[in-house]
């Protein structure tokens, strides 16, 4: 049963991806999940091409086996730059909570070449790239098919799911709404791609001819075998992974996680501009009243960036992006190798079970 198109054309054992969780995911749990038959990931969209080639060689060390690079597609514009002295003023009362300074008046909003990321992947052979945000131009995939790359991208909607096939891509990731961190949607507004996994899962399998990969409040062995039944070639799990002891996740967010409950859960734009699902705390109860003047990504990102930094220095998670999937409360603090050995024999005895029965 784990013999599917997407074990196949990466050849890996399993078809079970650590989710790319820019921040979190150090090349150990990246190895680490790759050691042990699945597909590891390292989240670098926000990284530059020096320290996206260092993590490279650093997970080379550490497994011979298929891992995966993702990038975030640049936005195409920002928004918000009317506000961002009223929301600056604002955020002052919590740089005087976290005893802090304001930021000067010249805040620069970093931008990532990706075409300096895309050339590094390139030229280290990486064996997959995935990306978010949007989608990356036809001849920018078929260069990367091209160098042996295989390329995975990300859609909320069977519309962006059906637009990135004819971009070229091997494979697509949806992401239902259970998910955790930034929503990927990037054809219409958010509000309309928050689709249940698992209705969003089988309409686009419906509609490719490309493997699906199932994301979204997939946490154990019952969640990919939900995931196989619903047509998907394999799933990605993030929060499962996140609470793991190799995770680069602050110590405070993984006790949070490990604390949470599914009605903690919350879709926000407070701590970067764009959507992204993860624990209510203060600072998202406090400023999604001023949610009609928050700057758009990657603004307000830059914006709370030494907020998010002096809570973490702080271990204040009142203030930190508490990033996580709806099915939190399934989280485990183990090695990422016992959490994923785990699946396996979850899922083999579930299939076995529902196989007697039928």
């Amino acid at each position: 049963m784990w013999i599917t198109k997407f074990t196949e054309q990466l050849g890996i054992k399993y078809p079970i991806i650590q989710a790319p969780m820019a921040g979190s995911t150090k090349p150990e749990l990246v190895s680490a999940i790759s050691n042990a038959g699945g597909l590891g990931s390292f989240g670098a969209g926000s990284s530059d091409a020096k320290m996206i080639r260092s993590a490279i060689r650093k997970i080379r060390e550490q497994t011979n086996n298929p891992f995966a690079v993702n990038l975030f597609i640049p936005e195409k514009a920002v928004n918000g730059l009317d506000h961002v002295n009223q929301i600056n003023s604002l955020m002052n009362l919590y740089r005087q909570e976290l005893r802090i300074l304001p930021p000067s008046d010249d805040t620069q909003i970093p931008v990532q070449s990706i075409d300096e990321q895309i050339e590094v992947i390139i030229e280290e052979k990486v064996p997959v790239i995935s990306f978010t945000f949007g989608y990356l131009d036809p001849t920018r995939v078929h260069e990367l098919k091209r160098n042996g790359v295989i390329v995975i991208g990300t859609a909320t909607t069977v519309q962006e799911a059906v637009y990135l096939e004819q971009c070229g891509v091997n494979m697509i990731v949806g992401q239902g709404s259970e998910a955790g961190g930034h929503r990927a949607t990037f054809l219409g507004e958010f509000n309309s791609s928050l689709i249940g996994t698992l209705a969003l899962i089988p309409q686009i399998v419906d509609s490719v001819n490309i493997p699906v990969i199932s994301a979204g409040g997939i946490m154990d062995g019952r969640g990919i075998a939900a995931a196989l039944a619903l047509g998907a070639s394999g799933v990605q799990m993030g929060t499962a992974f996140l609470t793991s002891k190799e995770s680069g996740a602050h110590e405070k967010h993984k006790e949070a996680i490990l604390n949470s409950t599914e009605e903690q859960s919350v879709v926000t734009r407070t701590f970067s501009g764009k959507p992204a699902r993860g624990i209510r705390n203060k600072f998202i109860t406090e400023m999604e009243r001023y949610n009609d003047i928050i700057p758009g990504y990657p603004i307000q990102g830059e914006l709370t960036k030494d907020i998010r930094k002096a809570a973490s220095e702080q271990n204040d998670i009142e203030f930190m992006s508490l990033w996580a999937g709806q099915a939190s409360r399934l989280s485990r603090c183990l090695p990422a190798k016992e959490i994923f050995d785990s699946l396996i024999t979850q899922t083999e005895s579930i299939i076995k079970n529902l196989n007697k029965y039928s």
